[in-house]
């Protein structure tokens, strides 16, 4: 997985297969990324170049040749969620999924792909990954690529608090704090508790 892009709202992550890196990328070191509505661009970021990654390992996915041979708990309930035989057929089927889907901040969105990706992998033997949990994946395992990556995203958002504690004060802060809250609060709402209102399947 990879952090592509850190702000005010937060990561956008991708996956993919080459050199076992978590972005969305094919075998053939193509790499996808779920751009728009009903749009999976190839080997083009949307929002810029990679920042973190985390080195996925292909053990811990699930390819079974048939139904009957199963390495994941899951089985026929992995078969149901959309199974594999290859990375590649994954993040195919993942992309024509996504490409008849609406992009959208708030319910469908670049995480979304990811999670169904690693649901179609069972990756670590669980068809529950999500929006929430892949997101922390690489935020608490992820690497960051090099110094500059670090700067490049943290950069734009210290920059933006230094110019609104200026020019606003303290309360810019505060409603910062708030919309923060308000963000993570909607994704764990949408994640947990109404399971239908983001899209991971």
């Amino acid at each position: 997985m990879i952090l592509k892009w850190q702000a005010l709202i937060g990561e956008c992550v991708t996956i993919c297969g080459h050199s076992k890196k978590w972005i969305r990328q094919r075998e053939d070191g193509a790499v996808l990324d779920f751009a728009g509505s009903n749009f999976v661009s190839v080997d083009n970021f949307a929002f810029g170049s990679v920042a973190r990654y985390l080195q996925l390992d292909r053990e811990e996915c699930c390819f079974p040749p048939n139904l009957g041979e199963h390495r994941c708990r899951h089985g026929y309930r992995h078969a149901e969620h959309g199974t594999a035989i290859s990375w590649d057929d994954a993040l195919r089927s993942s992309m024509q999924h996504f490409q008849h889907k609406t992009y959208n901040l708030f319910t469908c969105n670049c995480n979304s792909f990811v999670a169904n990706c690693l649901n179609r992998l069972a990756y670590g033997g669980s068809l529950g990954w999500n929006v929430i949990n892949a997101g922390a994946l690489i935020l608490l395992k992820g690497r960051w690529v090099d110094g500059m990556s670090v700067i490049r995203s943290f950069f734009p958002f210290v920059a933006v608090v230094c110019l609104g504690v200026s020019m606003v004060g303290w309360a810019f802060l505060i409603g910062l704090a708030s919309f923060s809250l308000l963000l993570v609060g909607w994704f764990l709402l949408g994640t947990y508790c109404i399971k239908s209102l983001i899209e991971c399947d």
